[in-house]
C-alpha cells in the first residue's frame, strides 16, 4: 500500500504522510455488524484512570469482527474491503453461501471476489482458517488462538504474522511477530497468511492534532516536573539525579522486567536476545 505525501500548503501538512485508500471499496459498514462504542478515557469500572494519556478523539463505532471464524465448512466471498477505525488493518466483509455475513481481518493477496472458508479440511491459502494441526510447517499465520475456542488473540495488527516452526506431540512451535518462540496447542485455530496494510508503521503523523483524533492525550516528561510530582523532577537544568528511569510512583521502567515468570512452560525463547 502506497504512502502519500501532501504538498506543504500549510505547516501542518509539511511532514504528514498518509496511507493510500485505493483498496477501500466502500465507506458504509454493514449495519447489522456495527454497535455503539462507549468512550472510557482510560478509566476502569470505578472511574479511576488506569491507562494514562487517553481520552477525547473522533467519534467511532465498533465493527464486530469474527475472530473465532465461527462459520465453518461454508464458503464465502469477500464482497467489500473497508477501513476500521478501531484497528490499523483493513477488514473484509465476507458473504457466505448460507446467507450469513461476517467481518474478517484482511490478509495480503485477499481482495474483493476472493473465496475464503474455515474448516478442518480447507485448502491452506491466505484467508482460510483451520486448526494448527492442519497448517503445514513453515507457513505464516495470523489471528492465532492461545486457548482452543477462545478466538484469535495473537498477530492481529497490520503487517504481522507468526510462523509455524515445528510440531511436537500436542503442541506447535511458533515464532511470534515479536521473535518470541512459544508453544501453542494444535487444537487452536489460526488463519493462513500475513496481514496487509504493512506500511502503517511508516506513517509520519506530522502534528499533534492527528494523534489527538486517535484518542491520545499529551504526555509531560517527568524531567520537566517538580520533585513533588515525579522522581525525575527538580534540579538545576536537565537531571534525573543519577537515578534509573522510573514511573511517577517510583517503579522501574524502560527495560525493567515486570513479568513474574519470564519463561513459563510455553515460552521457549523470550523476545529479548539476552535469554
Amino acid at each position: 500500500m502506497a504512502i502519500i505525501k501532501r504538498k506543504p500548503r500549510n505547516p501542518s501538512l509539511r511532514f504528514q504522510t498518509f496511507l493510500s485508500s485505493d483498496d477501500i471499496t466502500t465507506t458504509k459498514p454493514e449495519k447489522s455488524l456495527v454497535v455503539g462504542l462507549k468512550r472510557k478515557a482510560g478509566r476502569n469500572a470505578y472511574g479511576r484512570i488506569t491507562v494514562r494519556h487517553r481520552g477525547g478523539g473522533a467519534q467511532k463505532s465498533y465493527r464486530i469482527i469474527d475472530f473465532k471464524r465461527s462459520i465453518r465448512d461454508v464458503e464465502g466471498r469477500v464482497s467489500t474491503v473497508e477501513y476500521d477505525p478501531n484497528r490499523n488493518v483493513r477488514i473484509g466483509l465476507v458473504a457466505y453461501t448460507n446467507g450469513v455475513k461476517a467481518y474478517i481481518l484482511l490478509p495480503e493477496k485477499v481482495k474483493v471476489g476472493t473465496m475464503v472458508s474455515a474448516g478442518q479440511d480447507v485448502e491452506a491459502k491466505p484467508g482460510n482458517a483451520m486448526p494448527l494441526r492442519k497448517v503445514p510447517v513453515g507457513f505464516t499465520i495470523h489471528n492465532i488462538e492461545i486457548r482452543p475456542g477462545e478466538g484469535g488473540t495473537f498477530a492481529r495488527s497490520a503487517g504481522t504474522s507468526a510462523q509455524v516452526m515445528a510440531k511436537t506431540g500436542d503442541y506447535a512451535t511458533l515464532r511470534m511477530p515479536s521473535s518470541e518462540i512459544r508453544l501453542v496447542h494444535l487444537d487452536c485455530w489460526a488463519t493462513i497468511g500475513e496481514l496487509g496494510n504493512a506500511d502503517y508503521k511508516n506513517i509520519c503523523w506530522g502534528k499533534a492534532g492527528r494523534t489527538r483524533h486517535l484518542g491520545f492525550r499529551p504526555s509531560v516528561r517527568g524531567m520537566a516536573m517538580n520533585p513533588v510530582d515525579h522522581p525525575h523532577g527538580g534540579g538545576e537544568g536537565r537531571s534525573k539525579s543519577g537515578s534509573h528511569p522510573q514511573t511517577p510512583w517510583g517503579k522501574g521502567c524502560k527495560g525493567t522486567r515486570t513479568r513474574k515468570s519470564p519463561h513459563g512452560p510455553f515460552i521457549l525463547k523470550r523476545r529479548k536476545s539476552k535469554d
